[in-house]
């Protein structure tokens, strides 16, 4: 998984599966594009879930802004309990979650 935290007025966390990265996604009036520039950008890295989890849970203490993009991303932010099922959408069958703490 790719993860690139932001650095703006409040953080901004961008965390998409690797194989979706540069992809993009539509269906009927919705869109979902996994921007390289935005998911991975200049100071994004690779990470493996349990450090991924660590930091979600770290940057919700900061008041951070998540976007999610995949299955895999999806399950650990589950389990770092920044989101639930219900906050998840999908498109084209690619499951993704906006947060706004």
């Amino acid at each position: 998984m790719f993860i690139n935290i932001i650095k703006s007025y409040r953080y901004v966390v961008a965390v998409c599966d690797s194989e979706l990265l540069g992809k993009y996604f539509s269906e009927s009036m919705f869109q979902l594009d996994v921007k390289e520039s935005f998911f991975k950008g200049k100071e994004g890295k690779k990470v493996r879930e349990n450090e991924l989890i660590d930091i979600l849970q770290d940057m919700q203490k900061e008041d951070a802004t998540f976007n999610l993009v995949g299955q895999r991303t999806i399950d650990a932010a589950i389990k770092a309990e920044i989101i639930t099922q219900e906050n998840i959408g999908e498109i084209q069958g690619v499951p993704f979650a906006l947060v706004l703490l």
